[in-house]
């Protein structure tokens, strides 16, 4: 059994004062997928990076500093590592980086959360074109190398009215546009990916992952279900459980996110 778990954690720096350390220590994965960690080598609080013993691959921004930012940690080191996928726009801006492991290429994403009708969609859109290419190509290059393929992460977009509690006063927002849920749709369809909690969880409301921290969200579960867990249908296949490690309370929380786990056969 393998076990992989993404979390957005809203800034390792805050979070590393809210729970994220024990966290680390304890959590039971063989995987653990970090975006938007909001630092690079020289900030990420040193109880953090001891937390669990993990080999650690960062990408930070270099072209924002103090934002986005992704990370993969393993237990095993990986037998290759790689940031970015290719795009001389995006490849500094840490929102991509990906290891392979034995049987397995894995990738923490952090894509663009965007913004409808201004520049920030532009670019949401235009990272969402040259990504779905490259997760073609690299499910392939995975395929070839005897691996399966799974990109872990905060994909900023919810493909269907069960992925968020309020969707009929979002249909105009990023994150829950028409063209947003298409290009999804052309991912789990044409290009033949699976959504791994979805495949476990058919016709549910949810399992919902992000709740602002505005009103009573969380407390009302009015949530958002964008941390996925996008695989190549032979690693899907092989998927026992999946589910969201929503905190007890409020108050324990230590990002806006919640993390996603899923228990492979391995």
């Amino acid at each position: 059994m393998r076990t992989i778990v993404t979390a957005n954690v809203n800034g390792v720096r805050a979070a590393a004062k809210k729970g994220l350390v024990d966290w680390l220590a304890k959590v039971e994965a063989d995987v653990v997928l970090l975006q938007e960690v909001r630092a690079d080598d020289t900030q990420i609080p040193a109880d953090v990076a001891a937390a669990g013993g993990w080999h650690w691959l960062l990408a930070p921004s270099l072209t924002a500093k103090g934002r986005a930012g992704v990370a993969v940690l393993t237990r095993d080191k990986p037998e290759a590592t790689r940031i970015g996928f290719g795009s001389k726009e995006f490849d500094g801006a840490g929102r991509y980086a990906e290891v392979d492991l034995p049987g397995l290429t894995v990738a923490s994403l952090y894509l663009p959360s965007g913004e409808a009708d201004t520049p920030r969609q532009e670019e949401k859109e235009r990272f969402m074109a040259v990504f779905a290419d490259y997760l073609v190509t690299a499910a392939k290059t995975a395929r070839d190398g005897g691996r399966e393929y799974l990109v872990c992460g905060d994909w900023n977009i919810a493909h269907a009215e069960a992925d968020l509690k309020n969707w009929r006063a979002n249909r105009k927002s990023a994150g829950f546009l028409p063209q947003e849920r298409a290009w999804l749709t052309d991912v789990y369809g044409p290009r033949g990916f699976v959504d791994v909690v979805r495949a476990m969880h058919p016709g549910a409301e949810g399992p919902y992952s992000w709740w602002s921290y505005r009103g009573r969200a969380f407390d009302n579960d009015t949530g958002w279900r964008i941390d996925l867990h996008v695989a190549t249908p032979g690693l899907a296949a092989k998927a026992t459980k999946a589910w969201v490690d929503r905190a007890a309370s409020h108050d324990l929380r230590w990002s806006d996110h919640a993390p996603v786990a899923v228990a492979y056969d391995h």
